[in-house]
């Protein structure tokens, strides 16, 4: 894979930002789950912040009341995805958070059924009273393992899935191997894009490794750099198609303008695109026996 350059902030520099945030903050509600510490902070704007720890990484930006209101860059450029197929009728998003996506991707496609899979109940309850989720019967969500909910779909069914679940540092292990991805991929229509989120080296040092099982599982990969952020977003397509940077940018440019988006979504296919045709060498796939086996 050609080399690129990257934003070299790392994962010591993101965390002393989001402390140094989270001090003008107040805490309104704080539980420790099964899986983290879930913290809610809300500043003297009225911004609502979800946190798996005590000066963790931010997992989501809310303003209540104001779906169309995307603080993290990420979830704006993760929107990318949507220019790699058509109007979508089905949505999965592995991972809620504070359900910055499944919100505004309910409001501006009223008419597609989103799924939502969420290990954590604690999330989906947080997210409801914290956050304005609220489920009917366009968007449902489903407490679980979202792997076993991948696994059990059994034909070509969502037009986008979003691989969006973090825990407090970083992608849970079972959700990077290629058994994973290739579940993935049974599941998305051919004519549809898969969107992963993942960190950047030096924040991530499986980065390269996750890169390449994507490119061992899809057709095609195109990688997006978030500006102003340690993200990567990931397109993957199940087909072969190799949009130019600006042709990308064009189809992007048109949805943000039909759907009314606050920003501009070609220019952020532009700030940073990436056709990843190449197998990236630094890495190698990761595989379901690489992880670590409980004690």
């Amino acid at each position: 894979m050609e080399r690129r350059p990257y934003l070299r902030a790392g994962l010591f520099a993101v965390v002393a930002l989001c402390a140094l945030a989270c001090a003008a903050q107040t805490v309104i509600y704080e539980k420790p789950s099964r899986y983290n510490t879930i913290i809610v902070t809300e500043d003297h704007n009225g911004l609502r912040t979800l946190l798996f720890e005590r000066g963790g990484t931010r997992q989501s930006v809310v303003k209540p009341g104001d779906p169309d209101h995307l603080e993290l860059p990420y979830a704006r450029v993760a929107l990318a995805g949507l220019a790699l197929c058509g109007e979508p009728r089905r949505i999965l998003i592995v991972g809620l958070g504070g359900a910055t996506l499944p919100t505004f991707l309910h409001r501006h496609y009223p008419s597609a059924a989103i799924d939502v899979a969420e290990i954590d109940p604690d999330v989906v309850d947080v997210a409801k009273r914290f956050f304005g989720f609220r489920e009917d019967e366009r968007m449902r969500a489903h407490v679980g393992d979202g792997r076993a909910f991948i696994e059990n779909v059994r034909q070509p069914f969502y037009d986008v899935i979003f691989l969006d679940a973090y825990g407090a540092h970083n992608v849970p292990e079972h959700l990077t191997t290629q058994e994973f991805l290739q579940a993935v991929r049974r599941a998305v229509a051919r004519s549809g894009v898969v969107v992963g989120n993942v960190w950047r080296p030096p924040s991530n040092p499986l980065h390269d490794s996750m890169v390449r099982t994507y490119q061992e599982v899809f057709d095609e990969l195109f990688i997006l750099d978030v500006p102003g952020d340690v993200n990567n977003i990931l397109l993957a397509l199940p087909r072969k198609q190799r949009p130019s940077k600006v042709e990308l940018a064009l189809a992007a440019r048109k949805i943000s303008t039909a759907k009314q988006f606050r920003f501009d979504l070609g220019d952020l296919v532009e700030h940073g695109f990436f056709h990843a045709n190449e197998k990236n060498q630094d890495g190698r796939a990761l595989r379901d026996s690489d992880l670590r086996q409980p004690r």
